[in-house]
């Protein structure tokens, strides 16, 4: 494959991941409540459910899913039902602050809850798997069917999807510098929780 092949498939990858949705608004808050490092178990969750969620689309199940309107709607509302939970716990948390038991907090969340909680919010939303059935076929044809040439394709995308999280994760932990010591702090956990309640919401009121 060309280099211009690939450019074109790493660029269409990274626009519809860079974009703001449920999962990187999951980085940006674990970049603000736990720091860029941290939140690489987070990033690496959601890469692993992007992973998952692309085999499934090239093995042909995505457009079983994308065809089948109950198994579409099962996904879809557990996954809006998720986020609402967490938006939920986050709301529920109190004021964000950087005193001691705070910290002590965060770093008693193990890196399998971020882990945890980066998979569950990924794989809760089914359009990404009709997305992947959509954008596969692009990128494949007769002559290009083989295990190398899949193999690239995941590898890229499982790359990218955890690039931009990190993105997003850095940039919550730059947030959290700016934001430390200011009056800005009582106002995040209920932008943030707010924010996790809106897309469940709007993810389970959304059409197909």
């Amino acid at each position: 494959m060309s280099i211009e092949f690939w450019g074109v498939y790493v660029l269409t990858v990274f626009l519809a991941s860079i974009i703001p949705g449920p999962s990187m608004i999951l980085a940006l808050t674990h970049g603000v409540k736990y720091g860029a490092k941290r939140a690489i178990a987070t990033a690496l969750g959601n890469s692993a459910a992007s992973f998952l969620q692309a085999v499934v689309s090239i093995a042909g199940l995505g457009a079983l899913l994308a065809a089948s309107e109950t198994a579409f709607m099962m996904v879809k509302y557990a996954g809006a039902a998720y986020l609402v939970w967490l938006g939920i716990g986050v709301l529920m948390s109190g004021d964000f602050t950087f005193d001691e038991d705070s910290v002590d907090a965060a770093k008693s969340t193990s890196n399998l809850k971020l882990f945890l909680q980066g998979f569950w919010v990924a794989a809760g939303n089914p359009k990404a798997i009709v997305f992947f059935s959509a954008l596969f076929p692009q990128f494949i044809s007769s002559g290009q069917a083989s295990i190398q040439h899949f193999a690239m394709l995941l590898t890229l995308l499982t790359i990218i999807a955890f690039g931009c999280m990190m993105i997003y994760a850095c940039g919550g932990a730059k947030i959290k510098e700016v934001i430390k010591g200011t009056a800005v702090c009582r106002y995040i956990n209920k932008v943030l929780g707010t924010a996790f309640v809106g897309l469940g919401v709007s993810l389970a009121c959304s059409r197909r």
